[in-house]
C-alpha cells in the first residue's frame, strides 16, 4: 500500500487477517510514499514483482500515467485505489464504489436499484459512490456540494440519472430521498457535527455516513436517536478491501474475519 500518511491505515490488519484465514503466504504492508513520488513507486512494483498494490491519498490520480491499463470504473473516475500485476503489466482498478454497494446491502439490507439517492459531498469518495449507485440502477442520484463545478463533475459520473443541488438547498431533497450518503469529512474527530439536519429525513430513509472513525459519529448518533436506519463507513472500507483481495488472489475474501480485524484495530 502506498500513501501519505499511511500509519493510521486499517488495511494491513484487514488484509493480513484475510491472508491468514485462507492460509496464503502473503503479507500486506503500508509504505509511506511522498506526494510526487508515485511514478517511482510504481516502477518499484514492477521491479520487485509485487502481486498487487493498494493506493490511497494523495496518489489515486497520480498513478494513472504509470499504469498499462485501467478498468472501466477506474477510467470513468480517473482514480485508482487498487493495482493488479500481471507479470510486469499493471492494471488499475477502483473498488470504492463496489465496496460501498456491497456494504450497503450487507449492513442495511438495502438495494439501490430504483431508489432516489442523495450524496452529500463532491470528493473522490462521493464520485465513487455516485458512479456505483448509478451502475446499480438507482432511479436518481442528486449530488450536493458547495462548489458548483465540483458538484457538476461528481454528478456527471452518474450519467443520465445524475443531478445537482447546492448544500444550501439539500434540505429540500431529503424528505423525498430513499437513500442518503454523507461523503464529506464532517463527523471525523477533527470535524465534529452533522452535514445536514436529520429532522428533514423521513424515518424510513436509510443513511450511510462514510466516516468510520469514530465508529459513532454525530450523524450516526442523531439518526439512531430519531429512529432512522443508519450505518457508518466501516462496511465500505471492508468491502472495498475485500474486492481488492479477490482481484489479487482469485479467492473469495473472508469478509467476517476482515471486519473483526478492523473492529479490533479501532478498539
Amino acid at each position: 500500500m502506498i500513501g501519505d500518511p499511511v500509519r493510521h491505515s486499517l488495511s494491513p490488519a484487514l488484509h493480513n487477517a484475510g491472508f491468514a484465514e485462507l492460509g496464503l503466504d502473503w503479507v500486506f504492508v503500508a509504505l509511506p510514499v511522498a506526494e510526487g513520488d508515485a511514478p517511482a513507486a510504481i516502477d518499484g512494483v514492477r521491479a520487485l514483482g509485487i502481486r498487487g498494490l493498494s493506493v490511497t491519498m494523495p496518489h489515486k490520480e497520480a498513478v494513472l500515467p504509470a499504469l498499462d491499463d485501467l478498468s472501466e470504473t477506474a477510467a470513468a473516475l480517473r482514480a485508482v485505489n487498487c493495482i493488479v500485476a500481471d507479470g510486469r503489466r499493471l492494471v488499475g482498478h477502483n473498488t470504492d464504489g463496489t465496496g460501498f454497494v456491497r456494504g450497503l446491502r450487507a449492513d442495511l439490507g438495502v438495494d439501490p436499484a430504483g431508489r432516489r439517492c442523495v450524496v452529500v459531498g463532491t470528493g473522490g469518495a462521493a464520485r465513487a459512490v455516485t458512479q456505483a449507485l448509478a451502475a446499480a440502477g438507482a432511479g436518481s442520484v442528486v449530488v450536493a456540494g458547495r462548489d458548483a463545478g465540483r458538484t457538476a463533475a461528481a454528478a456527471a459520473v452518474a450519467g443520465d440519472v445524475g443531478a445537482t443541488v447546492s448544500l444550501d438547498e439539500v434540505v429540500s431533497e431529503l424528505g423525498g430521498a430513499e437513500l442518503v450518503v454523507n461523503a464529506t469529512p464532517i463527523g471525523m474527530q477533527a470535524s465534529p457535527g452533522v452535514p445536514f439536519p436529520v429532522e428533514a429525513l423521513t424515518r424510513s430513509t436509510p443513511v450511510v455516513d462514510l466516516v468510520y472513525h469514530p465508529i459513532e459519529t454525530d450523524l450516526v448518533r442523531a439518526c439512531r436517536g430519531a429512529g432512522v436506519p443508519v450505518a457508518n463507513g466501516l462496511a465500505m472500507l471492508v468491502h472495498q478491501a475485500a474486492a481488492a483481495f479477490e482481484l489479487w488472489t482469485g479467492e473469495p475474501a473472508p469478509v467476517d474475519v476482515m471486519t473483526a480485524a478492523a473492529l479490533a484495530e479501532l478498539a
